[in-house]
């Protein structure tokens, strides 16, 4: 059975149970894929076994590469290239210097954080989105189990997942197109069918 092509999903209608529910799923053993749900739930990271996100990490990088190029640039226009005497001030005026360099900070970080996090997530233009259930968006919080990433039977995960009070479960399958999309298909659908007739298909249960 091929990884992230193959799936369980249960379907929960309150939070408290969700919470229990992957606790109790994942001392059993089962690795949940990843949980969908219309609003935040507190705790659920914790309950999933999230560790703490690399993200600003990268937006410091960023920002400080911007504060970086920000200076150097700076330094070369008014310090080396074309010194100028602006109000009888040295030409290596740090303090004037400030604004920009806090501008490019704040550009760099902000816009190279959030496109690491669209590149390593895969948000990119072609995608198809994979939609496990289309009332994660309205009031029903969704778990989706990948059964090729887990050792037990789909009878076993479906019958764990009723016993955690899940409202639904149902087996949920996906394409090859929906896994690995082609962006030339994608360049061509959008022009030939324009933006609101995608080729990209929403799933609804």
């Amino acid at each position: 059975m091929e990884k992230n092509k193959h799936f369980l999903v249960g379907i929960f209608g309150d939070q408290d149970d969700l919470l229990h529910g992957v606790e109790d799923i994942r001392k059993k053993g089962v690795k949940i894929y990843e949980v969908f749900t219309p609003f935040p739930v507190h705790g659920l990271e914790h309950a999933l076994g999230y560790q703490r996100s690399w993200t600003p990490k990268a937006a410091f990088m960023f920002g400080f590469l911007g504060t970086c190029l920000a200076i150097i640039m700076q330094v070369g226009m008014m310090v080396i290239d074309w010194p100028m005497v602006i109000g009888g001030k040295p030409y290596l005026a740090i303090p004037d210097f400030v604004p920009v360099t806090f501008e490019l900070t704040v550009l760099l970080a902000s816009y190279g954080m959030t496109l690491t996090f669209l590149f390593v997530k895969g948000y990119l233009p072609h995608k198809v989105p994979r939609i496990f259930d289309i009332r994660a968006t309205d009031d029903k919080h969704v778990m989706a189990i990948d059964l090729a990433n887990n050792s037990l039977s789909e009878e076993q995960i479906r019958s764990i997942l009723k016993d955690v009070h899940a409202e639904e479960v149902y087996r949920r399958d996906f394409t090859d197109e929906e896994n690995q999309s082609s962006f030339i298909k994608y360049v061509v659908d959008l022009f030939t069918n324009g933006v609101t007739r995608s080729s990209r298909i929403a799933h609804h249960r």
